[in-house]
């Protein structure tokens, strides 16, 4: 079986606002054109156009509803594998394709050492672990390893292909080991969140929950005047989304 380090140097992860993401797909998308020929190794396609297409997608988006009635709404959820700092899906490996990397805690599969056992896949608690059927092996998420160390690349590209492509902001990539960097802070300040902290494998990754709703009561779609009082056009723009918040959720 796999050991883990004792510590990492960093924590490399992940922080999704399930506030601002619209479920647009973009994140998987682009994690799939990426990894097409990345680090793990291709991740190949059967059948894409035939009746049967399937594949392996290291990332993927899921979209509940959220409430009843007026007050319900749609969070959409992606889904990656977490880098949790006491992952099962790693010291179940019996040969040690899978492990924890000391420098900066990314969780990775070695697809020249990999057997498919798939004994990965049934430890992961989050479903994160992807069995290429073309290639015969686990492929799971790397966090652009090999993107974001690519010094080839303008520093603003250094970051996981999802977070570059996500056009709403809502994915966030830093070391949350440093708690004074931005997505730490970040996590501090909108009370983030690990998925199933009960199991016990301390996800590096964290979610941030989604805003309240304003309230979008009657009293707030009144008009105003212009010129009435200093915060007359902001409280007038507020009064506008209100009313179309609360028309759209009718």
């Amino acid at each position: 079986m796999t050991s883990l380090p004792t510590e990492t140097h960093r924590k490399l992860g992940l922080v999704i606002d399930l506030d601002t993401c619209v479920g647009c797909q973009a994140c998987a998308t682009s994690c799939k054109e990426w990894n097409t020929g990345g680090y793990s190794g291709p991740l190949t396609d059967q059948e894409p156009y035939g009746a049967d297409p399937h594949g392996a997608w290291l990332n993927r988006i899921h979209a509940y509803e959220v409430g009843e009635g007026p007050h319900s709404q749609t969070v959409h959820f992606p889904r990656s594998c977490l880098h949790c700092e006491e992952p099962d899906c790693v010291t179940v490996c019996p040969i040690g394709a899978s492990y924890k990397r000391v420098e900066d805690g990314i969780v990775l599969v070695d697809p020249d050492t990999c057997i498919g056992c798939k004994l990965c896949s049934w430890a992961c608690p989050y479903g994160a672990r992807e069995y290429d059927y073309g290639d015969g092996v686990m492929k799971k998420c790397t966090l652009c390893v090999d993107r974001i160390y690519n010094e080839q690349l303008a520093e603003e590209d250094r970051i996981p292909a999802c977070v570059r492509a996500c056009p709403t902001g809502a994915r966030h990539f830093g070391d949350l080991g440093d708690a004074n960097s931005a997505v730490s802070q970040l996590v501090a300040e909108r009370g983030g969140f690990d998925l199933l902290p009960e199991f016990g494998y301390k996800p590096v990754n964290k979610y941030l929950p989604p805003r309240k709703r304003r309230d979008s009561g009657p009293a707030q779609t009144r008009a105003v005047a212009p010129g009435h009082g200093s915060g007359a056009t902001g409280a007038t723009a507020e009064r506008l989304f209100a009313w179309i918040d609360r028309v759209l959720s009718c």
